[in-house]
Formats: structure tokens, sequence, C-alpha cells
């Protein structure tokens, strides 16, 4: 089989719930960003939070863009780890339903705790990420599968993934196994507290270059060390062949390799942002699969994550993937 995607991340069970702005101030959370958290510490966090009032999906930033391609039509596959417990059993499952395929099977995972996400959405539509990683940190080399990326026509890398040393080096492999067998390779910073905390890990698994690399304004400024959007646009053609920087109520800004494409924004009341821009790369990398230009692939993106932050939670319903499709698409 030939695959549009092959994802490479974080698995990740994502709980979902909603809170006030004190619960961060009651709780020492830092508002608007990941951050990674001990078993202890999100147990806590999960204790003080309504589950009632929660819900539970199969998660994590790479694992959300790669069921968004599945759910748009294509054909996408994921590289992960998650151990033989009710939430890995729940994880795997969930893939399967969304069509995405994976060379994880349960009755061979490891003993151990699969990741979690505790993601804190506030009336301001602002998400706040508090992470597990679990059993997750333990992604290496190893669990690649070779061949798979070998039949993509695009790697995705996470960023997320930097934080952890063989998390780092199953990057650079699936990116060397991509570069000497013809697939491209995607790269998303994932965060504004990765790009701070892990930049040089960043500029390694970059190298002389990626094919496409999506960001946000902050991260685009960040990684490149500039005060601007444009400034920030200029330097990263020296990081990446192709990109997008996703700017929220503004839309986005997509360069095509040749030109800047400003893409509009559509109007939407915002529920929760969790997801958006996951959910933009993965209707943007369906579109430049199948045969659409940056610009058209840029709108529908635009237009899907219009949609997501109108309802809770990272993903689309399937019939409302197509539409997007319908309405933007062909």
């Amino acid at each position: 089989m030939k695959y549009d995607v092959y994802g490479i991340g974080n698995a990740l069970v994502d709980i979902v719930t909603e809170v006030g702005e004190d619960f961060f101030i009651q709780n020492n959370i830092q508002k608007g960003v990941m951050t990674l958290v001990d078993e202890k510490r999100q147990h806590e966090l999960i204790g003080a939070i309504d589950m009632t009032r929660s819900k539970m999906s199969c998660g994590g930033s790479a694992g959300n863009t790669v069921i968004a391609v599945s759910q748009f039509g294509g054909k996408s596959f994921y590289s992960c780890l998650v151990a033989k417990d009710d939430l890995g059993r729940f994880f795997l499952k969930d893939l399967e339903r969304n069509g995405v395929s994976t060379n994880l099977r349960a009755e061979a995972c490891p003993e151990g705790l699969s990741g979690r996400c505790l993601v804190m959405t506030t009336p301001d539509a602002d998400r706040t990420m508090n992470t597990f990683l679990g059993i997750s940190s333990m992604l290496a080399p190893e669990h690649i599968d070779k061949d798979a990326i070998r039949n993509s026509n695009y790697l995705y890398l996470e960023g997320y993934l930097v934080a952890s040393a063989k998390g780092t080096d199953a990057m650079l492999e699936a990116k060397q196994i991509a570069e000497s067998s013809g697939c491209k390779v995607s790269l998303t910073l994932s965060d504004p507290n990765m790009v701070k905390f892990f930049r040089e890990k960043f500029v390694e698994v970059i190298g002389a270059s990626v094919d496409l690399l999506f960001c946000n304004e902050e991260e685009a400024m960040m990684i490149t060390s500039t005060q601007s959007v444009e400034d920030a646009a200029s330097k990263l053609r020296g990081l990446a062949k192709n990109f997008v920087i996703t700017l929220g109520a503004n839309g986005a800004l997509v360069y095509d390799g040749k030109l800047k494409i400003s893409i509009e924004p559509f109007s939407t009341k915002v529920v929760d942002t969790n997801g958006a821009g996951d959910m933009f790369a993965g209707a943007f990398l369906y579109g430049i699969n199948h045969g659409h230009s940056f610009a058209d692939a840029g709108r529908a993106a635009s237009l899907a994550s219009s949609r997501v932050v109108a309802q809770w939670g990272p993903r689309l319903a399937p019939e409302e993937a197509r539409r997007v499709l319908s309405d933007l698409m062909g």
C-alpha cells in the first residue's frame, strides 16, 4: 500500500476538560502551553478535574494529524508506542476505527503505562496541556517501520519528540530513511515551549533543510531568532523548502518554494483551540498529496481548522471532514 503520510510521534490518550481561569492559579499551572509532568503530578491534576465532564480520545499531535489525513480520504501510517494497558488498547482501537495503519500490535506492547495528556480548555477558547509521556518516552529507532516510510509520499515528524534523546534519534533515523528513498520530510515545531527549551535539537533534526515545516507565528520567530513574522518567513527559507506559518484568527502564511501566499481565515465562533494546528497540517498534507495547489490546500486547511475550533475536541466528524472537501476542493 502507498501511504500519503507516515507519522511518528508520542501516542497519548487525550483527556479534554473545561476549567476556569482560577484553576491554573490554584494548581500552579502555566496557561496556554504544553508542560511535561510526571505520573504523580498528573494524577493530582486529574483528581482536581471533573472526569464526568471530560472526554477521552486517541491523540497526540501527530496522531491527530494522521487521523485527519485518513478522515479526508487519504492513507496514513503511524509509528508510536503504547503500553499493554487499558489506555493502550483504547488508543490502538481508536487508530483502527479511524483507518490509520500502524506497526504496533496490542499483544506485542510492552508492560508499563501509556501516555496521556490532560487538555484544559478555558472560556476564552485557549488550551493548556499537561502531558505524562509514560511509555511513549521510550519511542526509539527500533519502533520505526522502514518499509512504510519508503512507501510513503511524506514523513511527518512531531516536534514534541525532541524532548527525549531516543525520540530525537527516531526522528533522525526516520528522516535519513525518507531522504534516501525519495519520501519528502515534513516537521511540525509543535509548541513554543519545545522551541524555547530544545531549539538546538530542532536545528539538528532539520539539518540542511526539510521539505515542509509547520509552525505558528511564535514558534517561527523563536526558531529564527526574529521579532516579526515577516522576518521569520524570510529566515525560514534557509530551513525549509516550503513552510506554513499559522496565524490564529488571522489565517496563515504559506510558502510554496516560490511565492508567499496569504491564507484568509474563515469566520467562526471559537470554542476550543485544541488540535487546530494538527487539523491544519492534516488537511494541508491531504490536499498537496491529492493534486491540489499549496493555495487551495491552505484554504481547505484554514476551513477545517475553523470548524474544529468551533467544537470541543481536536477532530471533525468524518462527514464534516468530507464537507470541507466538497465545499472547497470539489
